[in-house]
């Protein structure tokens, strides 16, 4: 027998992350890495819902129209930018 008291693992706090990523150049910043476009979409300040979202391409890969539904992974900072509705052909 020890003359110790049972000594237990004090649990560590996990570090939170945060992912910083843009709209329009301005900055936002997610506790979540995975996020849909709703989600980006509702941290918008008067987000117009008639403006599609898209997330700017990395190098050679193409920019990507961004859904409700589309889940997007924040890891590296990802930059975002809104389109209005095409009006070709309005007078």
């Amino acid at each position: 027998m020890s003359d110790q008291p049972d000594s237990k693992p004090v649990p560590q706090p996990v570090p939170q992350k945060d992912y910083p990523y843009t709209v329009d150049g301005k900055p936002y910043v997610s506790e979540q890495e995975n996020v849909t476009g709703k989600y980006i979409k509702s941290k918008i300040p008067g987000f117009n819902p008639t403006y599609t979202l898209f997330l700017e391409g990395q190098g050679k890969d193409p920019d990507q129209q961004i859904n409700d539904d589309t889940t997007v992974n924040l890891t590296g900072h990802r930059k975002f930018y809104t389109v209005p509705p095409a009006t070709f052909g309005s007078r």
